[in-house]
Order: C-alpha cells, then structure tokens, then sequence
C-alpha cells in the first residue's frame, strides 16, 4: 500500500533568499574601501561574506526546520511536530478579534479586558513555546477534548485545507 504524501498546504518556512546578504554586505564593503581611498583591501569583504552568510545561513536553516507547515490527507506537520490528521476533530471558527488587537481604551487608567476564545491560550503545535511571529494562529479541537493552535503565515488557506479534510471524514 502507497501513501499519497502529496501536500494539500504547504509552507517552507524561511527563504534561502536571505543568504544574498551575505555578498551584499561585501560589495558594501569594497565600496566603502572604495571611496575611502584605500583601494581594494580583500580581508574584511571576505570576512563579512563569511560572517554575514554563515550566521544568516544557521538562521534560515532552522526557520525551515522550526516554522515550516506541511498537510497532506494523513498528517499536519508544524516544525518538528506531526500529528495524524484523524485527531483532529473540528477546526474552531475565526475569533471575533485578532489577541494583538485589544481594541480602542474606555479609560486610559483601567486596562481594557481583551476577550479571548479558549483556543487562543491552548498550546501551539510544534516545540516552539508559541505561535510564530508573523503567523497567525488556527483553534482546533483534538481527540480526547484536547484544544491546540495551528498556525500558519496563509492562515486562511491552512484552515480552509483543515475543514475540507474534517468535513471529508
């Protein structure tokens, strides 16, 4: 028996495109050389393509591993996390008001109750200790009355790919 790995939703995560900084950096730096009137002077370049590189290489490398998003007919992937999709018992509808937007203060000395559903406090899938900045959150309900967040930058499209497939079922 095969399995259809073929993603329904995807996201990679970070983008390699961010190693261009690196040489950029460098450039930047034989042009300051440049018109400082030191000529060219190969050390330090180099050294800010390796340093600005490598470090921004490590980064990118784990934003693929820890915020990438991945779901197919079996599973739901969130970084490193993977859960079976037939735990998934129902996808929570949008919440009236995003948990970043407390909306406008009555009275600057009283601060404002901001209501929450209970999906927004739950666990985020993944091992991260949240939702992922630039992500927004998704409210499931798990097997066993267990509630989590999925999460995705297109978080619309995440959730319209989790209620197709709860729907299907």
């Amino acid at each position: 028996m095969t399995e259809d790995r073929t993603p329904l939703f995807s996201e990679p995560g970070a983008s390699w495109y961010w190693l261009l900084v690196g040489p950029a950096a460098a450039l930047a730096m034989v042009f300051v050389q440049y018109r400082a009137g030191l000529g060219f002077r190969p050390l330090v370049p180099l050294m800010f393509l390796v340093l600005v590189s490598g470090f921004l290489g490590v980064q990118v490398k784990a934003g693929r591993i820890h915020t990438c998003v991945e779901l197919t007919e079996e599973s739901l992937r969130e970084g490193t996390e993977t859960i079976a999709v037939d735990e998934i018992v129902e996808v929570y509808p949008e919440p009236e008001r995003p948990v970043k937007s407390p909306g406008p203060m009555q009275n600057w000395r009283v601060k404002p109750t901001v209501h929450r559903e209970k999906w927004q406090t739950a666990r985020a899938l993944g091992e991260l200790s949240g939702v992922p900045r630039s992500r927004t959150g998704i409210g499931i309900r798990l097997s066993g009355g267990r509630v989590a967040q999925a999460w995705a930058r297109d978080h619309e499209g995440l959730r319209a790919a989790l209620i197709r497939l709860v729907e299907s079922r």
